[in-house]
């Protein structure tokens, strides 16, 4: 339990608790909670910069709407930690993001005040006009509904294809647009630079105001309406043809920009937009990590910063066990780079992620051939397509839960057409905290499934370097999928020079006599601390590490079948359909019948914690593998 420093702060639970305070107390709500967030996340990490930046906001919704009767819907949802402090979740949140622990996303299984589970991005619209539909029909005419969308979020195609369906449904829904010109990294494309302008343009916003005064002054069609337009015609005639508002187009009556950090005035403001029917947007201009000077100075650093001294701001180095290992994404950022230096056909691709992924390095070294596209998972893998069929090779980087938002065009619009595109899942398996909305779980399963593709995972960061150089080589000429986990890996020493990995071979790295590990990617590391715990209790196990799930190595699979009568399968995706599921199908098709343990991700959604307690949980650890291998020689 985290100390509250302020008298307001620890007095609210609920919405109710804080519309007991006037408005004049609503300033010091908001400092002790922006110091709350900021003591919590200094030493238990989270997403740090988004929920500072939209404290305001939090306490003026709270403050004005009846919720959770009124259903409000934060999207992304790391934006949502104030919203959680404020709603019953004070006392524990030090457990945010920590095994058996709040969630760090709103979660409907977690709080009546959470509306809609949102873990990616630019879901919220559909959600709030599926809810708005629902309250029409069931003659709720007092239940509103408010998305708030922001940080990169309204570049998603989907928020544009529920602002085109609630614009012709004409419900009543509020979206607020919160505008902070920021995703992880800063906000990037077309829209981005509307909304700039938007917020820059005082033509546009004085004619916007001359009009929510003047309406209110008319008195039907007359002299006064007439001098009224007469007045501003150069306005209007601006605003139609030069700066005709976007979200106007979709038929949502459009407010602001509003000074989102003003949280009097926008206790106002949505008091006024509650009694206006139908679809509105409110235009809220935020600044991410406000409140605290650094995160304002280096947004992209204090997303997600871990560790760091809440007094100075210094963000504390990993403590990792092994201090030299890098991460892989770092591996792939700096693989790309050298490999597009020898390869003037490759570029690289990400949807808003550079940082992450490290594909920021390309972008810095080479930006003419590399593309952050913005939260647009779907546009990121066509447009990579788009480039291969014109000769170049795009290494498109998605994290793997992202992908899934793309499967329909890696199958129809890569596969099918049999290109040559790279993607590269980085976050394969069990990311830790973030949870059941962030673990790379499915894509084993999921890539395994489509034709001409292959699929790859390393084992290790060589491994990793080596799967690049291959993947890009002119012969491979069709989609090549190469998964890898998030965080740290086992080799220091990585930078040695490229080999060619021979595609749908797999390798031998230990003898032995009682029973067969096979594994695929991350896992390999576990089994072979699990070989030598075996060893020191008598039990010889020879370790294969397959590196390919598609296509399989059957000369190794008829090896280790024709010799080995109990066989281990360890993968850290799904146990259903993954890599454990292809041996077997290789076994019932081959004749074969050895027994067989598959050691996987079972078949529910994982929720969060450290990567050490969930593959704990899983059992696909180095002692769950000897558990597992101790109990079928026993049986």
């Amino acid at each position: 339990m985290v100390e509250v420093k302020g008298k307001l702060l620890e007095k609210i639970n609920n919405s109710t608790d804080l519309k007991k305070l006037s408005e004049d107390q609503l300033e010091a709500v908001c400092s002790e909670l922006r110091d709350f967030i900021i003591d919590v996340l200094s030493t238990n990490p989270g997403h740090f910069g988004a929920s500072l930046g939209v404290v305001e906001l939090t306490v003026a919704l709270h403050y004005v709407y009846n919720t959770p009767y009124d259903q409000l819907i934060w999207d992304v949802g790391h934006q949502a930690y104030g919203h959680k402090i404020l709603t019953g979740r004070r006392d524990n949140f030090d457990t945010n993001r920590k095994f058996k622990g709040l969630s760090g996303f709103p979660k409907r299984e977690e709080s009546e005040f959470d509306a809609f589970g949102v873990g990616h991005s630019s879901t919220s619209i559909s959600a709030a006009l599926g809810m708005a539909v629902a309250s029409k029909l069931k003659n709720e005419k007092d239940r509103k509904v408010v998305a708030v969308i922001g940080d990169g979020a309204m570049t998603g195609g989907m928020a544009f294809e529920a602002l085109n369906n609630a614009g012709g449904e004409n419900s009543d829904l509020l979206v607020i647009l919160n505008d902070n010109n920021m995703a992880i990294d800063p906000s990037v494309g077309g829209l981005n630079k509307y909304l700039l302008n938007i917020s820059k343009s005082n033509t546009y916003n004085r004619f916007k105001n001359d009009v929510w005064e003047g309406l209110g002054k008319l008195d039907g069609i007359g002299k006064k309406t007439r001098r009224f337009i007469q007045k501003n015609q150069h306005a209007l005639k601006n605003m139609i043809l030069k700066e005709n508002n976007l979200f106007e187009a979709f038929n949502f009556r459009y407010f602001g920009p509003v000074d989102g950090h003003d949280v009097v005035y926008m206790t106002k403001v949505l008091n006024a937009l509650k009694e206006i029917p139908g679809p509105k947007l409110l235009h809220v201009i935020t600044q991410k990590g406000k409140g605290f000077k650094l995160a304002e100075l280096n947004q992209t650093k204090y997303h997600a910063p871990g560790t760091f001294d809440k007094e100075t701001g210094e963000i504390y180095s990993c403590d990792c066990p092994l201090e030299k290992a890098p991460k892989f994404q770092n591996v792939f950022g700096e693989t790309l780079v050298e490999l597009a230096e020898q390869n003037e056909k490759i570029v690289g691709i990400t949807p808003a992620m550079p940082t992450g992924c490290s594909m920021n390095l390309m972008l810095k070294q080479m930006p003419d051939r590399a593309f952050d596209v913005g939260i647009a998972e779907q546009h990121a893998v066509t447009f990579s397509a788009g480039l291969a069929t014109q000769g170049m090779v795009p290494f498109c980087n998605i994290y793997s839960t992202f992908m899934q938002r793309a499967y329909d065009q890696v199958i129809h619009d890569v596969a099918i057409q049999n290109l040559h595109v790279v993607f590269c899942l980085d976050r394969g398996g069990l990311v830790g905290e973030d949870g059941p909305t962030h673990h790379g779980a499915f894509d084993i399963a999921y890539m395994r499934l489509i034709p001409n593709m292959i699929v790859s995972a390393p084992m290790d960061e060589i491994e990793l370097r080596n799967l690049m150089y291959t993947a890009q080589l002119t012969e491979v000429g069709k989609p090549f999928s190469i998964r890898y986990p998030r965080g740290c890996g086992s080799k220091p020493n990585w930078k040695v020079p490229f080999e060619k990995v021979e595609i749908g071979k797999g390798r031998k790295l230990s003898e032995g006599s009682d029973v067969a590990i096979l594994s695929i990617g991350k896992t390999g590391v576990f089994a072979q601390r699990a070989v030598k715990s075996l060893a020191n209790k008598n039990i010889s196990a020879a370790h294969y590490d397959l590196r390919f799930i598609k296509p399989l190595d059957t000369e190794l699979l008829k090896e280790v079948f024709e010799n080995f009568p109990n066989i281990i399968t360890v993968e850290d995706g799904t146990i259903r359909g993954g890599f454990g599921s292809s041996v077997v199908e290789f076994m019932a098709e081959n004749g074969y019948a050895s027994k067989i343990k598959i050691l996987g991700i079972p078949d529910r959604f994982i929720e969060h914690g450290t990567p050490e307690d969930l593959y704990k949980e899983c059992g696909i650890d180095a002692k769950g593998i000897t558990n597992a291998v101790e109990e079928m020689l026993s049986n």
